[in-house]
């Protein structure tokens, strides 16, 4: 089991909404998980990092991403776009379905082709981490006529998501229903699509009334997937109804600040999380978790330690995810970052509340160094790291 110390950090973000920040300035890690905070002995570690004054952030969780096979996605001719996300800090992806297979016929999908298409994907990136990303695939697309024994089919293969989509409320909601609770029963989660239709064309427009008696546990993209329910269901939504709200880089910005706000009037910002809702129409953005977290603090008024809380330990709890928090016991996923030159003040803090894009030198995953010395994704920081390595579990590069 290899031992890591990142020691001399300038800022400590937690991912937790009630304590955003630390005062710590160090932390151990232990194989895959961290073990300490401020430990009393900076000896015997097979890997050093002298952070040299940078902040330490949780690795981000893109809640919504459409992946297909590997790191291919067909709906940009795109190949090596997880890797670059994770260029950008994401370290964790969850899939909101993998519709975009090529000649996927979205008018005659069948209960066993949704589940055997889940079942792949759910098998082949559980086998593969594509570009080191820990992308949680098989997301079913539910289809009428699923049966119990469907869900068993996708829980025996790991995935954690169902979604609605392509579902047409209106013809049995007593059937929805019974698949919000056949997926609980299992451990599965459920996501719908909210908003007007997506790219596909067919996916079917969902606002207030549906959400009221479907009860899912994550309503996707309410600021739109590209297009927003309307404002008047928007706002019933956050005052009325009680489970995670998901906004997405690819929706529309005044329904996003309106939802924002909304939820912090309410008292209810642990309800919101993020996603990017690509590849898709929108494209590939690698640095779409962070555009997410400076648009929730330069100009939703949001704390910078609440708005990277939101990304990681909002996202990853509604998802039912060990990520997106930092302390002892937990994944060391990770990432250190700072100001870019000529970016506003002097502190990660400083450059997020502005809505400067910060520069990242490392990205660890389960405690590896998946990205070391500079992110191609970003400009490098002011400050730069030094690390004395490496274990032979340690999977990084020499800066």
């Amino acid at each position: 089991m290899s031992r890591v110390l990142i020691h001399n950090i300038g800022e400590f973000y937690t991912g937790d909404l009630a304590q955003p920040t630390l005062p710590v300035k160090a932390l151990s890690i232990e194989g895959s998980r961290i073990a300490q905070f401020d430990p009393s002995s900076h000896e015997g570690f097979d890997t050093v990092i002298d952070a040299g004054g940078l902040a330490v952030v949780p690795g981000l969780i893109d809640g919504h991403v459409h992946p297909v096979a590997g790191e291919w996605t067909p709906t940009q001719d795109a190949i090596g776009w997880v890797g670059n996300y994770l260029h950008g800090g994401t370290t964790s992806m969850l899939s909101a379905g993998e519709l975009h297979t090529p000649g996927l016929d979205y008018g005659n999908l069948t209960p066993d082709l949704v589940t055997s298409l889940a079942e792949v994907t759910a098998n082949t990136f559980a086998n593969l981490r594509a570009g080191s990303v820990k992308l949680y695939a098989g997301t079913a697309l539910l289809v009428p006529g699923m049966t119990e024994a469907h869900f068993d089919r996708l829980a025996a293969a790991g995935a954690r998501l169902v979604k609605f989509l392509f579902y047409p409320f209106a013809q049995d909601p007593a059937e929805a229903m019974r698949y919000v609770r056949w997926a609980r029963e299992r451990g599965l989660r459920s996501k719908v699509h909210t908003g007007g239709v997506s790219r596909s064309g067919v996916s079917q427009i969902c606002g207030f009334e549906i959400l009221s008696w479907l009860q899912p546990d994550i309503a996707a993209h309410i600021s739109g997937g590209p297009i927003p329910m309307c404002d008047e269901d928007l706002d019933r939504v956050i005052d009325e109804l009680e489970f995670p709200l998901e906004i997405c880089s690819s929706g529309n910005y005044a329904s996003g600040h309106r939802a924002v706000r909304r939820l912090v009037q309410r008292g209810r910002l642990d309800r919101l999380t993020l996603g990017s809702d690509t590849p898709g129409g929108t494209g590939v953005i690698p640095r779409g978790a962070w555009r997410n977290i400076l648009f929730l603090s330069s100009m939703c008024g949001l704390s910078p330690g609440e708005a990277i809380a939101v990304a990681t330990g909002n996202t990853g709890r509604a998802h039912g995810l060990e990520e997106g928090l930092l302390a002892p016991g937990r994944p060391a996923d990770l990432a250190l970052c700072g100001p870019v030159e000529g970016s506003a003040g002097t502190t990660l803090a400083d450059a997020v509340a502005h809505g400067d894009l910060p520069g990242i030198t490392h990205v660890l995953i389960d405690g590896k160094a998946v990205v070391s010395g500079r992110s191609r994704q970003t400009p490098p920081p002011r400050l730069r790291p030094v690390m004395a390595c490496c274990g032979p579990d340690f999977m990084g590069s020499r800066p």
